[in-house]
């Protein structure tokens, strides 16, 4: 991937706004606060991809928590994952004093995902619940069970709100899909 110089130059069409994506946040985050009030709440971030989206969540959701990280690799700056799921960055939390959210940016394959909910399901949550801001059924090659998504979009490679292309693009405000 080179250095893209102009951003808009590469964008074809917006798909949702920043205001669209508060909007979404801001919802998720009160089903927060309604389920786990009083509940000991670890929302946990798959990066790159997801921190914006976490950062925007965790600043909405009003009760106390806790907040982890881990880092799973699948697309190697391609527009398309190449199979194989790395876990580069793992959780330092024992996990099983907490009612665990799994923030995930977009559910493609769901291969990652899956990956990922399963390791933390075997380390036995008091409960795991699956947040995904965006959702592309289309390209669906895993299933994946109990999982919230806050938007639905087309098989489309899309870029913006920590989604990015050979590492650019995540600082985009809105979502938008990429032009070839």
């Amino acid at each position: 991937m080179q250095y893209p110089g102009n951003y808009a130059d590469h964008i074809r069409r917006v798909l949702l706004s920043g205001q669209d994506l508060q909007d979404a946040v801001r919802k998720a985050a009160a089903r927060i606060d309604e389920t786990y009030a009083g509940k000991p709440l670890l929302l946990v971030s798959i990066l790159k991809g997801a921190f914006v989206f976490l950062a925007d969540l965790s600043r909405a959701v009003t009760i106390p928590c806790e907040i982890g990280f881990m880092q799973a690799q699948s697309y190697y700056d391609s527009k398309q994952s190449n199979g194989t799921v790395n876990i580069t960055l793992d959780l330092q939390q024992d996990i099983s004093r907490y009612h665990v959210v799994l923030v995930e940016d977009i559910i493609d394959s769901g291969r990652t995902l899956a990956l990922v909910a399963e390791m933390l399901r075997q380390r036995k949550p008091l409960s795991l619940r699956i947040l995904t801001l965006l959702d592309k059924p289309e390209r669906r090659e895993v299933s994946i069970p109990d999982v919230e998504s806050l938007f639905t979009i087309p098989d489309v490679f899309v870029v913006g709100y920590g989604l990015d292309y050979g590492e650019y693009y995540r600082n985009l405000p809105y979502i938008a899909e990429l032009s070839e």
